[in-house]
């Protein structure tokens, strides 16, 4: 993990944020073209990390992991005439986050359920994963595997979480954490951590998070 964010950073960040659809919102019957055309304005994936999430659609770098979806599907769009799984999601990805270095793997092995994994999923998936148009009239069987997508991503959104990070830290009175500093930790190395943070945090500036830093100084 640690040497797959570092392949992902550059200018001076070291930060990733993870994101993750499970499952991943496939109709059952639908291919991986059908379902990521209906996600041509928002991708079908959550932020994980601890950030405000935005609707800007940017990063600097992402690798994507996609496991359990196949192909099959007639021609109809750019991604239907994609020739495997793997250049569907590179497509999509470079649509989306045009401009931006992505790399992205596809696994056609679902990620198994079975007891004692959770049973915590919608009576709209079957036993596959798969969505389903309509609640079934019986009682579904527990759902056994799923597709998952998975990303790491050196994003702007990171911006807000460092900078909340040093605004936090940087309100504390030291002078009430003794034991803190008895342990060896002097208080010129915590003032430089705490700038290097500040620096960590302006990396991932775009002109968003500017403005909002700016608004955020002025409220202080």
């Amino acid at each position: 993990m640690m040497h797959l964010a570092e392949t992902l950073n550059f200018s001076g960040r070291k930060v990733v944020a993870a994101w993750a659809s499970v499952p991943f919102p496939a109709l059952r019957g639908y291919s991986l073209p059908d379902t990521l055309c209906a996600y041509q304005q928002d991708v079908p994936w959550k932020l994980l990390s601890s950030c405000r999430e935005r609707k800007v659609s940017c990063c600097f770098a992402q690798s994507v992991v996609l496991r359990g979806i196949c192909k099959e599907s007639h021609i109809s769009s750019p991604l239907h005439a994609c020739e495997s799984t793997e250049q569907i999601l590179q497509h999509y990805l470079h649509t989306v986050f045009p401009g931006t270095f992505s790399t992205s793997h596809v696994l056609e092995q679902p990620c198994n359920t079975l007891p004692p994994y959770p049973q915590f999923f919608s009576p709209l998936l079957t036993r596959q994963g798969f969505l389903l148009d309509k609640p079934p009239s019986y009682s579904s069987a527990a759902v056994e595997s799923i597709p998952v997508l998975a990303a790491l991503q050196s994003s702007p959104v990171l911006h807000t979480l460092l900078y909340s990070l040093y605004k936090d830290l940087q309100k504390l009175n030291t002078r009430r954490w003794a034991s803190f500093f008895s342990a060896g930790v002097e208080q010129a190395d915590f003032q430089e951590a705490l700038q290097e943070l500040r620096t960590l945090s302006q990396c991932y500036e775009t002109g968003f998070e500017a403005d909002d830093s700016e608004d955020e100084a002025d409220s202080d």
